[in-house]
């Protein structure tokens, strides 16, 4: 069975870590959540993959090229105007010649055996999880094994979220030539299956592992389940003095200098200079070719490849893009002196949440950021300058 994923949207909610990659290419655990996805078909035993493709396509390109480092076999469908998820589907109409085929989105997680059960059922099937409602989400209302309505961002709520993973036969598209743009704009897939599900034919299963990602801030939750599940492993080198607990995995090239302090569950990729004595806190991951050093306290924290964190630093609950370079004595404030959730743009996040920053930021010395601040891609910040709030791409604060 092949399976299409749809991989062509930028995810305007995750900014500024979107405005240099797409969403569904964004690094949890040291692996995109795309890659993730493909562990979890190809586990599932789907190995025929058509990504269909638009905002920054390549960068899904480069890191899969034809999938053969995954045991898959990847086709690419462009999607050059990004007009929903119908939109994008029907883009694969001509080169997808099976009669029966799965359709999920590229920016979630779904575990391998929800996967399996649901290529099992028989098409047309939509996969339901029985959650927390969010806001961003789309929501069904069922009755027994058939799907009455299915919405898409609506202020409906029910108790079952959709999860954007369909099991579909080529009806599908006879219906997506029957509706129209939405409110916001877009040939959305909801639309097509609703006129299947008008028609009786719409059934529902319920995925039970299940994860998806509206905001930057979503993304350590997903970071720290991933990294609960990792095995230690230590193909770096490690150096005398330099003190290990828990499950911990550091790539090859890399190097834990004496004096370092690392608590598990950590990922350390590969060519990384680590210390010496720093401390590096649970649930942190850290990309190829970063240095994080002397001085420094990292925790609970997404840090993209390439970023240098070298001297008297502290980031807590942060995710920083790649190719960053904090200024000595930079800190990364990540909690509410009243002790509430940290507010972004009026919006309730977590209770510690540190700051959200682009690719390329540079920060000189004793530069403090606060709690929730987002900051643009390739924006510079002087010397002793406390920043807040949202800071746009290329701004220069001196």
């Amino acid at each position: 069975m092949k399976a299409v994923v749809l991989a062509a949207g930028e995810g305007r909610r995750m900014r500024p870590l979107t405005w240099t990659r797409p969403k569904a290419m964004l690094p949890m655990a040291g692996k995109p959540i795309l890659e993730h996805l493909l562990l979890n078909l190809r586990e599932a035993g789907i190995r025929d993959l058509i990504f269909v493709v638009g905002y920054f396509a390549d960068k899904v390109r480069e890191h899969f090229e034809r999938g053969e480092r995954w045991d898959a076999r990847i086709e690419y469908v462009l999607q050059k105007r990004q007009l929903g998820t119908a939109d994008a589907l029907r883009q694969v109409r001509e080169l997808l010649r099976e009669e029966v085929f799965l359709v999920i989105n590229g920016d979630v997680i779904v575990g391998a055996e929800d996967i399996r059960r649901m290529i099992e059922g028989k098409p047309p099937l939509v996969g339901l999880h029985r959650g927390s409602p969010r806001e961003e989400a789309g929501f069904a209302e069922v009755r027994g094994d058939k799907v009455l309505r299915i919405w898409e961002k609506t202020e409906v709520r029910t108790p079952l979220v959709n999860t954007g993973v369909y099991l579909l036969n080529r009806e599908i598209f006879d219906a997506i030539e029957k509706i129209d743009l939405s409110p916001r704009g877009e040939y959305e897939l909801t639309d097509a299956l609703q006129i299947l599900a008008q028609d009786g034919k719409l059934r529902w299963i319920e995925i039970e592992k299940w994860s998806d990602f509206s905001y930057p801030w979503d993304l350590l939750g997903g970071n720290e389940l991933l990294l609960e599940n990792i095995q230690a492993e230590i193909l770096g080198e490690v150096e005398e003095g330099a003190i290990i607990r828990g499950k911990v995995r550091i790539g090859r090239g890399t190097i834990v200098r004496a004096g370092s302090y690392i608590i598990g569950p950590v990922l350390i990729g590969e060519n990384c200079e680590i210390g010496p004595n720093c401390f590096i806190r649970p649930f942190t991951s850290i990309g190829d070719n970063c240095h994080i050093g002397a001085a420094c306290e990292v925790k609970n924290s997404i840090i993209m490849r390439g970023t240098k964190i070298p001297h008297l630093n502290y980031v807590g609950d942060s995710i920083i893009g790649e190719d960053c370079n904090l200024g000595a004595g930079t800190k990364i404030a990540n909690l509410r002196l009243d002790g509430r959730n940290v507010k972004v743009q009026g919006r309730d996040t977590r209770r510690k949440l540190g700051a959200i920053i682009g690719d390329k930021v540079k920060t000189g010395i004793n530069v403090t950021i606060n709690a929730g601040t987002l900051i643009g891609p390739e924006t510079l910040i002087g010397p002793g300058i406390s920043v807040s709030g949202v800071i746009e791409p290329n701004s220069k604060i001196l």
